[in-house]
Parts: C-alpha cells; sequence; structure tokens
C-alpha cells in the first residue's frame, strides 16, 4: 500500500446509471417534505396482543434516531427501550412501526410532538428489531419536468420493473460529505484496535461499513449494463432468502435471473464472505485495489464486525407508477428493504442528488 499521507481524502464514488431506453428527463425531487413519501413495509402485523406496545407513527423532516429521542421523552423511557426495523428519510415524511415493551398504550396513543404523531397502536409478543421489514413504498413528487416526461417516466418504470435497478447504497450510508468513508479507510489502512479503543462501537461500525459499501457499490458501476446477466463463475443471490450459491449451469441459473428469482451478487468484503471465481473476482479485486486494499483488510477487526456477506447487484422495483401533478410528476414504488429511492430516480433522471466528483 502507498504512505497514507500522500493521499488526498476519498469522497465516495458518483454511481453511474444504467439507463433505460426511454431516456432521461429533467426533474427535482424533495423540494418540500410531502414530496417525498416513505411508508414502512412491515414483515409481519402486530397480532393485537402481547407485552409490547407497537406505534404506527407519521414523522416530518425528522430522523429516525431523532424521532426516538422525542418519544421516549413523550412517554418518559429509555430511547434504547425503543424498538425499530428501519431508518427513515430525515428530509420526507414517513411512516413506520415503533415499539416498546410493557408501555401504557393509551399513552403511547397520545405522544405527540412538533414533527412526529402516533396515527395508530397495537400490541404484539416481540420487539422490533433492525431488519424486521419487507420494504418501503415511496411516493416522490418530481418538479419542473416536462410534457412529455409522464410518457418517458412511465415506459422506463416497466423497463425498470422487469429488469430491476442497480443495487447501489445511497449517500446515506457514508455520512456528511462522505467523511465516514475516509474513516473506515483510515482504520483498515491503520491500528483498527486502537481506533475502536477510542471510537464509539456505532461509530466505529458506521465508518467500516462506508468502506465495505464503497467497494460494492465500485463493483456494481463496474457491472451496470448487466446487473440482470450472470457471469461464469458468479456468486448467484436468491432473492426469496438471500442465499449465495456458485453459478454451475449459466444458461439454467440465467433463465431464473429472468423470471427475477436470482441476481448477480457483489462483496461487502470481510472473512466471513465467499468469493466468486473468473471476471467477477476481477472485477471485485480490482475495486479493493482501487481503494489500495488488501482483501484480508477486514479481517481482524474488533466487535466481530466487517465479517462481509454477499448482496444482490440490483433489487426489483414492484408496483411503480407514474402520474401527472400540478407542477410536475408523481412517482410511486415498492422496493426491498436496503434499497434506496435514489436507486430508481438515477435511472430516470438527467442528474440526482450525490457528492461532487
Amino acid at each position: 500500500m502507498s504512505d497514507p499521507a500522500s493521499r488526498p481524502p476519498l469522497k465516495p464514488m458518483r454511481p453511474v446509471p444504467r439507463g433505460t431506453r426511454a431516456g432521461f428527463f429533467r426533474g427535482r425531487y424533495k423540494e418540500s417534505p410531502a414530496d417525498f413519501e416513505v411508508e414502512e413495509v412491515p414483515a409481519y402485523e402486530p397480532s393485537g396482543r402481547g407485552d409490547h406496545v407497537w406505534m404506527w407513527i407519521e414523522k416530518r423532516s425528522l430522523s429516525t434516531i431523532d424521532l426516538l429521542h422525542e418519544l421516549a421523552h413523550a412517554v418518559g423511557c429509555d430511547e434504547r427501550a425503543l424498538g425499530i426495523a428501519g431508518l427513515k428519510d430525515a428530509q420526507a415524511v414517513s411512516r413506520q412501526w415503533v415499539s416498546l415493551e410493557h408501555a401504557d398504550e393509551a399513552r403511547c396513543a397520545a405522544a405527540a410532538g412538533e414533527r412526529f404523531r402516533v396515527l395508530r397502536t397495537s400490541r404484539h409478543g416481540n420487539k422490533l428489531r433492525m431488519g424486521h421489514l419487507r420494504g418501503n413504498r415511496f411516493g416522490v413528487v418530481l418538479r419542473g419536468t416536462g410534457p412529455d416526461d409522464l410518457a418517458k417516466a412511465q415506459t422506463a418504470l416497466a423497463e425498470l420493473e422487469r429488469l430491476g435497478v442497480p443495487n447501489y447504497f445511497g449517500e446515506q450510508r457514508f455520512g456528511k460529505r462522505g467523511a465516514n468513508l475516509q474513516k473506515g479507510l483510515d482504520v483498515l489502512r491503520g491500528d483498527a484496535r486502537q481506533f475502536a479503543a477510542r471510537m464509539p462501537r456505532r461509530v466505529f461500525g458506521l465508518v467500516i461499513s462506508a468502506v465495505q459499501s464503497e467497494v460494492f457499490n465500485r463493483v456494481v458501476a463496474a457491472r451496470r449494463a448487466g446487473v440482470h446477466q450472470l457471469l461464469a463463475g458468479d456468486l448467484a443471490f436468491l432473492h426469496k432468502n438471500g442465499a449465495v450459491f456458485p453459478v454451475e449451469d449459466l444458461a439454467r441459473e440465467q433463465a431464473r435471473a429472468a423470471t427475477f428469482e436470482l441476481s448477480p451478487s457483489g462483496p461487502m468484503p470481510g472473512p466471513e464472505m465467499p468469493d466468486p471465481t473468473g471476471e467477477p473476482l476481477r472485477l471485485e479485486q480490482q475495486a479493493l485495489a482501487e481503494l489500495d486494499l488488501p482483501r484480508r483488510a477486514f479481517d481482524r477487526l474488533p466487535f466481530r464486525l466487517g465479517r462481509g456477506e454477499r448482496r444482490a447487484l440490483r433489487v426489483p422495483v414492484e408496483a411503480a407508477t407514474a402520474t401527472a401533478v400540478d407542477g410536475g410528476l408523481k412517482l410511486c414504488f415498492t422496493l426491498p428493504r436496503g434499497a434506496y429511492a435514489t436507486a430508481v430516480l438515477r435511472e430516470l433522471l438527467t442528474d440526482t442528488i450525490w457528492f461532487a466528483g
């Protein structure tokens, strides 16, 4: 590896859209929180019985972390006792479940703040945990579109439903101005245990995941035109359960990819991540080399962080529609958990919000 002092700070790469046959068009989003709606699609509904009160909460211009702080104050609990299934955009109107054990349901139902309200409550037998969701429904209003853009959007969304979208990580993954990526690289290129001794565990995990995400995004960019196409040597990702297996019969597995049963996978590097072979392996090694990292850089991290896994190179887009609204278009679509709305917008718009290259 080169001398760390000689390297300029690294910002996350700017994801490159694959594009659709319908072509790109101009549009602005997030001009106001009401123009960007996110609704959680839970993995299961509360049963109506149990020791945990579940609150279906709507928040506006409020991060999920700040919501937990304000909600804990409103119901009189330690915010660590609150359970969530996922983090939602701050600059949006979003709805999600939050759980609290042994709580007064009436007090939970009455909880409110300037930027959030409880829409309904129920009960269930367990606390919500991160990942306990199927996905998210988005409603995105685009401002400043042209008269021909509705047809373009409808055609493009139909293509994205068929082929999926490149599964880039969004800008949120990298922290403010991408600072988490550089911190993570400093950790991996230095003494990780010394960094861990003076860095909160949660922050340590965030900066390591930022590096993993950057490696993955670079592989997606290298394969963006064919994220629906398996290569010899690939490890295929089964969408129904996240299982990964080596592709041995390319024609047979490509037929399954055509029905969106499976997709090529990309790297979230770590000691427990299996490697592909052939051209997929070369592209993944190239992404690590671009960051001046060896394959074993994640092997000795404390806290069992950065263990590694495979992630699908593309994600399905479901229930996608485009309609005309006053001053623009409204796009509605559903994505699985872990996928970002910008993955869809990037394939439609001439420009999207990201870090300057």
